[in-house]
């Protein structure tokens, strides 16, 4: 039975996923996004994306949806919820063929935890609004395997990053910034990474679970920053203690919360094994991929 995925919110993780899946054939791929000119790019790849946002449903999501085996969910929501469950929640519900739901969540559902380790179990206490809103949406599509079996997943990703989407990019683009917050910690997932944990659900469905996505090295931003300039041999720029930044409110936001996320779930119950276990690995695959590189395990080392 060929199998269909469709994205509500076909981005960057979306995109990775896609190649994989058609890689092994037998998919369809389908999604939304806000963007006309990027539904065009799609459409001429063959993969049929719906315009969608607040604004402008769907048209006749239950034909769009009909087929669908896989569900992929990335809008954010705002203050009002998640627009795909407040939208088509029924649709969804009424989904015969329906075996896997993943929601990308942050693990901002977290909140501040000093720099403490957290896993799956730990208790959610978002403390931004972002992350509040995440959770709350967590809930909701959870509580649809709880009434309803749907096959629901709930994926906590740390900072997201890859090829196009690092401290090498921001680098070469001037804006990169290296803050000192004693004690501070980021978690991060290669988008790579997130792919093989979604693949690997995929094929061992277990609705209700939540995961973990982080790599097994949280650091501080200003030490990434630093391997990124060695690598590319451009000057480091200066350290600076976070009182003296005058950072915007959502830069700020991030340095608000201070946790390191355990992720053994994903290894245990799922068997991944991380093709990028720290952001060193990480940023050398990502300058790699850039240069038509194929990572070996002598150019990773």
């Amino acid at each position: 039975m060929n199998k269909h995925l469709f994205c509500f919110g076909y981005g960057y993780c979306g995109e990775y996923l896609t190649r994989e899946l058609l890689k092994e054939g037998g998919w369809t791929i389908s999604g939304t996004t806000r963007d006309q000119e990027k539904r065009q790019d799609l459409r001429a790849k063959g993969i049929k994306v719906h315009i969608f946002d607040f604004d402008t449903p769907i048209p006749d999501p239950l034909y769009v949806l009909s087929d669908v085996t896989h569900l992929l969910l990335s809008i954010p929501p705002d203050d009002e919820g998640d627009p795909c469950y407040n939208q088509y929640l029924q649709e969804i519900i009424s989904l015969q063929n329906l075996e896997w739901v993943g929601y990308l969540s942050t693990t901002g559902a977290y909140g501040d935890r000093d720099g403490g380790w957290v896993d799956e179990k730990s208790e959610a206490r978002p403390t931004t609004k972002r992350g509040s809103r995440r959770w709350k949406a967590e809930q909701k599509w959870l509580s649809l395997f709880k009434t309803h079996k749907i096959p629901v997943h709930i994926f906590r990703l740390a900072g997201i990053y890859g090829p196009g989407r690092s401290a090498l990019d921001s680098i070469r683009a001037g804006i990169a910034r290296r803050i000192d917050k004693p004690g501070h910690a980021f978690s991060r997932i290669h988008v790579e990474d997130i792919v093989q944990v979604l693949k690997k659900s995929i094929e061992n469905p277990r609705g209700g679970e939540i995961y973990n996505l982080s790599d097994d090295m949280p650091a501080p931003s200003h030490e990434v920053i630093e391997y990124a300039c060695q690598l590319l041999g451009m000057k480091v720029p200066p350290l600076i203690p976070i009182e003296d930044a005058d950072l915007a409110p959502i830069t700020l936001s991030f340095y608000k919360d201070n946790k390191r996320i355990k992720n053994d779930k994903i290894k245990t119950e799922l068997g991944v094994k991380l093709k990028h276990p720290d952001y060193k690995e990480g940023l050398r695959a990502c300058l790699a991929a850039e240069n038509g590189e194929i990572m070996t395990e002598s150019n990773v080392s």
